[in-house]
């Protein structure tokens, strides 16, 4: 199974794909898509729209697995990251690619075993995982691996029959 995972923004969208066969995870690829802080905010939707599609339609995974939004006191970032993640749905629905998301819990329990993990210890396990020799970076990316590796282990699960019900 090859699982696109998506850790969203709009400065910097992080993306990884993964294969899981075996219980054993194989990195395929991974990166970021950056957005330029004085451009067009509606161009930098744009930028990511056409990067994402562009990418998903060379990979074809399986399913792409998302972080949940959450809302923070800045609701204008809120709203922003919320139209970035909107175009990223997009580009999966376009190509017909079943989307599941999870919330930061659920990542860092399906990564580093429990749900109040630190970021360092979600990165490295991830790390760990993927058989790298360092952290991908930025951030982002790091983080879309975890949310590819929370889907492939949620795969087959009563969460992912859950999740079918969530689907886009």
């Amino acid at each position: 199974m090859v699982v696109f995972g998506i850790d969203p923004g709009y400065a910097i969208v992080g993306w990884g794909a993964i294969r899981f066969q075996s219980n054993a995870y194989k990195p395929l690829g991974f990166g970021a898509v950056e957005t330029e802080a004085h451009t067009d905010f509606n161009q930098r939707l744009e930028t990511i729209y056409d990067e994402i599609y562009a990418i998903l339609d060379r990979c074809r995974p399986d399913a792409l697995a998302i972080e949940r939004l959450y809302f923070q006191t800045n609701k204008t970032t809120a709203i922003k990251v919320a139209q970035a993640r909107g175009v990223t749905l997009l580009a999966a629905q376009k190509l017909r690619i079943p989307i599941f998301e999870y919330t930061p819990l659920q990542v860092k329990t399906a990564v580093t075993g429990y749900g109040k993990a630190k970021k360092p210890q979600v990165m490295e396990m991830t790390r760990r995982l993927l058989h790298l020799s360092e952290v991908p970076k930025p951030d982002d990316t790091a983080d879309a691996l975890a949310i590819a590796i929370c889907h492939a282990q949620a795969a087959g699960s009563q969460l992912r029959m859950e999740l079918n019900k969530q689907t886009y």
